[in-house]
């Protein structure tokens, strides 16, 4: 298991927030088959109404995962310009 996956909101797959699109990369699956999969989640119990919305606020988005990370000043250990 050395494939290094992440989950992510797809900007490709998109209908409305790239939840479903971004979780059949993240399981390897089709889209269509997440999206049906919601649907009935949301008419069986009603727990799709919440969990969408909950992980698109919390998931990133795809170009936001692939970007390289600001190194913060001050943490590289070396001298600052101020001396």
């Amino acid at each position: 298991m050395s494939e290094n996956r992440k989950l992510y909101r797809s900007e490709t797959k998109r209908m409305l927030g790239g939840v479903c699109g971004g979780l059949s990369d993240y399981f390897g699956v089709d889209a269509t088959i997440v999206r049906v999969l919601f649907l009935l989640l949301c008419f069986v119990g009603g727990a799709g109404i919440l969990l969408y919305p909950a992980l698109w606020i919390v998931v990133p988005t795809e170009s936001r995962v692939d970007a390289p990370r600001p190194r913060s000043p001050g943490k590289a250990g070396g001298r600052s310009r101020a001396d």
